[in-house]
């Protein structure tokens, strides 16, 4: 079955990745959401860089807390600005679903737009199904995550 024919009531992952989100605004805000990842980092991550394959496994503690130290990294350095807000969480205080925006793909990620890009990275506690991906990701960010995870 296609992806664009898939019910939501049949994938729980887009269920969730179509529901509601909170923006990590402030970079405190940002610190406070991966330490409570941190905390869990245990529970069962499934780490995916849409445009790849999605994850068939969660991915164990150490991965994620190098994921999140990378990620954080990258954004810290090519996110120029005063205030974070590329970071999204289903619930800040206790995440289960995370959508991270690449800095160098954002279109309109807030407001309203027919066709929002999708975020560069997404992490979550539920299996991923593959994202419909509007375009290949740039060939830096696939050698980025190919380092970290290849």
């Amino acid at each position: 079955m296609s992806m664009s024919r898939l019910d939501t009531t049949e994938a729980p992952y887009l269920r969730a990745f179509r529901g509601s989100f909170t923006s990590a605004l402030r970079w405190h805000q940002l610190d406070e959401l991966w330490a409570r990842i941190e905390e869990r980092a245990d529970a069962g991550w499934y780490l995916y860089a849409v445009g790849e394959p999605p994850p068939t496994a969660a991915t164990d503690a150490a991965g994620v807390r190098a994921f999140v130290a990378e990620i954080d990294r990258l954004l810290r350095t090519e996110h120029r600005e005063d205030f974070c807000g590329i970071v999204y969480a289903d619930d800040p205080r206790a995440p289960t679903f995370v959508k991270i925006y690449d800095p160098n793909n954002l279109g309109v990620v807030c407001g309203f737009s027919d066709a929002p890009p999708l975020p560069g990275w997404v992490m979550s506690l539920i299996p991923p199904v593959d994202l419909p991906s509007t375009r290949p990701p740039p060939k830096n960010r696939r050698r980025w995550w190919n380092r970290l995870f290849g």
